[in-house]
């Protein structure tokens, strides 16, 4: 009898494990535009930066992504679990967002192009600079790429919350920490 148990509860773990799987491909397949999204935040962090220094940025981004996560995920689960109806329309508000975020990157292209070169020289001249402190230059881009990504990660984390809505708490809990990110 004690072979039949434990045989039954590693075909439970299988199929826990099977679904979580196929639960995170299909979140995956439909957050694969804002992650590519945040791999190119993760491309541009380092940009500016001293050779050297690259390594540490990246490091200090990873970590503030990580508390991003710890933070994200709960609560989305808090939400997916005390308020189910509210799934949908934060899908619809995230949606919201990338379209607007999409229209306010192409505007800034087209109608801001001196202000964006403008500020790519005055970075290229502070790195230049030996009396200007790049320690608190990077503090700045690892700032801004922590908020960045924050909010990417919401996203991500939302689409995907509409794709486990259904699943059992432990699968969404799985399915979410084990979402790719930063």
């Amino acid at each position: 009898m004690a072979g039949t148990s434990l045989l039954a509860l590693i075909d439970d773990i299988a199929t826990l494990l099977d679904d979580v799987a196929v639960l995170t491909k299909i979140a995956t397949k439909k957050t694969a535009g804002v992650l590519g999204d945040d791999l190119a935040l993760n491309a541009e962090q380092v940009a500016g930066v001293r050779a050297e220094r690259e390594l540490p940025v990246v490091w200090a981004v990873a970590k503030g992504s990580l508390v991003n996560k710890a933070i994200l995920v709960p609560a989305a689960l808090a939400v997916s679990g005390l308020v189910p109806a509210a799934v949908t329309p934060l899908l619809m508000v995230g949606g919201a967002y990338l379209c607007f975020e999409g229209a306010e990157k192409l505007a800034e292209k087209f109608l801001h192009r001196d202000e964006e070169e403008k500020h790519k020289v005055e970075l290229r001249e502070a790195l230049a600079n030996p009396s200007v402190d790049l320690a608190l230059v990077e503090k700045d881009k690892i700032k801004g790429a922590v908020r960045t990504d924050f909010v990417l990660s919401a996203e991500i984390i939302v689409i995907s919350l509409g794709t486990v809505a259904g699943a059992p708490f432990l699968t969404q809990v799985s399915v979410l920490a084990g979402l790719p990110s930063s």
